[in-house]
């Protein structure tokens, strides 16, 4: 039996869907149901469900984006979208994130039986998940990558900015996303984060006036040495040397 979980931030949409399908006849159950997008991508970690039917535009949930953390952590699940969101060029990202169907709320029980149907083929056509199957490099992980360095360049000058705040805003594990980074850029989340601030650095020190020891806590820094070593191994100058060479 194929596992099936429904996320909708309707009651009644869950019910229905709960109820109206036949499931067991279609070789699948639902293993669990959640009313928003943050519950409903802890319950699918915590089963990992072969099928899921999930609303896209729930409060405080960037749809495109869950939808891109679901294709790139859990290559091998089906996802169908039911909304009532009529936009056609979300409804193409959808799909170029790996849904297989993009369904307007309200579905008849036909229209989502073929869906069930055609998941449940690919499904089918699937060789068992493994513990280490590497992740398909598709859209989606391309897609988590440039949310995260957009997200981490307009935060990193945020003193405690951390891999799992960043991994929160994109709606991954944290191990998911440092492995994403690692792949994309070849480069660890420090790294990463250690090169945006400093290029932020930069642009400060091209400032008159601005204090060295200021533009270190700007930038992230709790302190100037930790700050000037920094700078020094990625520029091979140190802040005071850069300043004199761009006065």
């Amino acid at each position: 039996m194929y596992r099936v979980v429904l996320v909708d931030d309707e009651a009644l949409i869950l019910r229905g869907l709960s109820t109206v399908i036949p499931w067991a006849e279609m070789g699948c159950e639902v293993v669990g149901t959640a009313t928003n997008g943050r519950s409903g991508l802890e319950l699918i970690r915590k089963v990992k469900p072969d099928i899921l039917f999930t609303d896209i535009r729930m409060p405080n949930m960037d749809g495109l984006t869950m939808l891109a953390a679901l294709g790139s952590e859990f290559p091998r699940m089906q996802t169908a979208v039911l909304t009532a969101y009529r936009d056609f060029d979300y409804a193409r990202q959808a799909i170029t994130l790996g849904v297989c169907r993009y369904l307007l709320k309200p579905s008849d029980l036909n229209e989502l039986k073929e869906t069930l149907r055609v998941m449940v083929g690919r499904l089918d056509l699937l060789p068992p998940e493994e513990e280490d199957q590497p992740e398909d490099p598709s859209e989606a992980g391309n897609f988590i990558v440039n949310a995260a360095l957009n997200y981490m360049r307009e935060n990193c000058m945020q003193q405690h900015l951390s891999l799992g705040d960043v991994a929160d805003h994109v709606y991954v594990s944290q191990w998911h996303l440092s492995k994403l980074l690692n792949r994309e850029t070849g480069k660890g989340f420090f790294d990463l984060l250690g090169s945006m601030r400093i290029e932020k650095a930069k642009a400060l020190l091209r400032t008159p006036g601005r204090n060295i020891q200021d533009i270190a806590e700007q930038t992230g820094y709790t302190d100037v040495a930790h700050f000037s070593r920094t700078f020094k191994k990625l520029t091979g100058q140190t802040p005071g040397e850069y300043r004199k060479g761009h006065s």
